[in-house]
């Protein structure tokens, strides 16, 4: 786990500041699966004390990217395929209900609004900033359910986003994965602005399926270094 570079954050909201910092450090591969994680080393880093320190890794264990053991500290959380296999096919189907709903109900400035988010994860992706990108890309995929106007539906999407959440950060992306996520998000675009609910519902299926790829292949890979 790299620790030399210094990132004192202000004090205002500090656990949620330092619950963002270390979701970079995931996203990063900074904290990779399994690691365990030195509070003694992340209060040097950021600069602070081991209270909000200990927050932040609340709000990341609630979230279920860390596991918190009594008397052996924190690590990160480990994801199994068959967690993958169970999660993706749920949160697709999902996905495409929403996308389906928003092209029926979205308003143009709806769709404007939605298409200004993916036109700047766009530059994060050209600028290979994955952390920023993810930002976005989760932005854009919460709009879909914001303009489907279904409150139970997007109850359950957050609610399995807690789960899936540690599956998220635990990839990370090939340059051929990205590009194929990123053609996903064109095609998605194209949908929404013709409103066509059936295609962008279809189009967000896929997009999961390629999601659970590149996950499989992250933990063959991490798999292959633990070796």
């Amino acid at each position: 786990m790299a620790m030399s570079d210094t990132a004192i954050i202000p004090r205002r909201s500090l656990h949620d500041e330092l619950a963002a910092q270390l979701r970079d450090m995931l996203m990063r591969g900074d904290l990779k699966a399994g690691d365990k994680i030195s509070e003694q080393a992340l209060c040097q880093r950021f600069g602070v004390s081991r209270t909000p320190l200990r927050e932040a890794l609340k709000v990341l264990a609630n979230e279920g990217l860390v596991i918190l053991s009594p008397n052996r500290g924190a690590s990160v959380a480990r994801v199994s395929p068959d967690e993958v296999d169970e999660l993706f096919p749920i949160m697709g189907a999902m996905e495409a209900l929403a996308g389906e709903a928003a092209c029926a109900r979205a308003s143009d400035a709806d769709i404007a609004a939605v298409q200004a988010l993916h036109d700047e994860m766009l530059v994060h992706y050209r600028a290979s900033d994955p952390a920023a990108y993810l930002r976005l890309n989760r932005r854009i995929h919460e709009a879909f359910f914001d303009m489907a106007g279904n409150n139970a539906l997007t109850q359950l999407y957050q609610t399995l986003m807690v789960r899936i959440h540690a599956v998220r950060f635990v990839a990370q992306k090939s340059s051929e994965r990205w590009r194929e996520a990123v053609e996903d998000h064109e095609e998605m675009m194209a949908a929404l602005h013709a409103r066509d609910g059936a295609r962008l519902g279809a189009i967000l299926k896929q997009h999961l399926r390629h999601k659970a790829a590149m996950v499989h292949e992250s933990l063959v890979d991490l798999a292959r270094a633990a070796e």
